[in-house]
């Protein structure tokens, strides 16, 4: 992803000043600027649709807007805010999957039997993935959204998590060995057919 993919902040739209302080509002806007592609990023990871991430990213902006001030670590505010965006995209994709079951429901338009089987088989698929992920530790699922769908590396990783590099590294391989068992079990069930 490059500089340019950023989803931008607008920050002259936001509904009031982080404080009366100008100085602290200054902060916020330097911190907010360094940080701009890091939340579209890890929102951008978890959900795979740029629109998707790019309201994702915006509401972690405001709502950081709003808390800046009563932040008692502004230095973490890198942190905070990558583990805002992660559970706000989560949220966001638990949403969208219960409204794509819905109108799953609620379609009228029978498909042909080929590509209904297709269908079938690839939305399984992808369900028993996104499950493997989802069923995760947090601290699991971060590590990895941020090492190996993010791509940064483990160093990056660690900073940004606030963790030393051996517990990044111990938790990306538990969360490598977690999937590669669900996704055994996956592959299992999906031959047994």
């Amino acid at each position: 992803m490059h500089a340019n993919d950023a989803v931008p902040v607008y920050l002259d739209r936001l509904d009031r000043p982080v404080s009366l302080d100008p100085s602290l509002e200054r902060e916020f806007e330097e911190r907010v600027t360094d940080s701009t592609t890091l939340a579209f990023r890890v929102a951008l990871g978890v959900l795979r649709r740029r629109e998707d991430a790019e309201d994702v990213a915006q509401e972690a902006f405001l709502r950081a807007h709003r808390s800046f001030a009563a932040l008692r670590d502004r230095d973490r505010f890198r942190s905070w805010l990558v583990r805002t965006s992660f559970r706000l995209a989560l949220d966001h994709l638990r949403s969208r999957s219960r409204r794509q079951r819905r109108e799953d429901v609620v379609s009228l338009e029978p498909p042909t039997v080929a590509s209904a089987e297709d269908e079938v088989l690839r939305r399984e698929r992808a369900d028993k993935v996104a499950e493997a992920v989802s069923a995760l530790p947090e601290k699991l699922r971060i590590v990895t959204l941020l090492a190996a769908i993010q791509e940064h590396d483990l160093r990056e990783v660690a900073r940004l998590l606030e963790l030393p590099e051996g517990t990044v590294k111990s938790r990306l391989f538990l969360a490598r060995r977690e999937l590669a068992r669900s996704l055994r079990c996956l592959a299992n069930d999906t031959s047994a057919r």
